[in-house]
C-alpha cells in the first residue's frame, strides 16, 4: 500500500473525462477532491483509507448488537397480532 499523497484538487470535468486515469493514480496512493464550479463535491481516495473500516472496539460492539439481535429483547408483551397493533 502506498502513502496517501496530499489531495489534489480537480474539475468534475477534468475528472470525467479522465477517470480512467485519476482511478490509477488513486490506486497508486493519491487522493482527489472534486469541485464543481469551484466547490468540493466528492473525494478520490485509495480504497484501503477509505472510512468504514472499524476499530477493533467497534467490531466487538457490533457483534454484540448482532447477538442482542439474533436473541431478540424480552418485552412482556405477550403474543401480539396486526389487529391488535392497529385497534382503531
Amino acid at each position: 500500500m502506498a502513502p496517501v499523497q496530499t489531495e489534489k484538487t480537480l474539475p468534475l470535468r477534468e475528472a470525467n473525462q479522465g477517470f480512467a486515469r485519476y482511478v490509477r493514480e488513486a490506486e497508486a496512493g493519491a487522493a482527489f477532491v472534486i469541485t464543481r464550479n469551484g466547490a468540493p463535491v466528492a473525494r478520490l481516495i485509495p480504497y484501503h483509507d477509505a472510512p468504514g473500516g472499524l476499530t477493533p472496539e467497534q467490531q466487538a460492539a457490533r457483534a454484540r448488537t448482532r447477538e442482542r439481535m439474533t436473541a431478540g429483547w424480552r418485552i412482556d408483551a405477550g403474543p401480539l397480532d396486526r389487529d391488535a397493533l392497529h385497534e382503531r
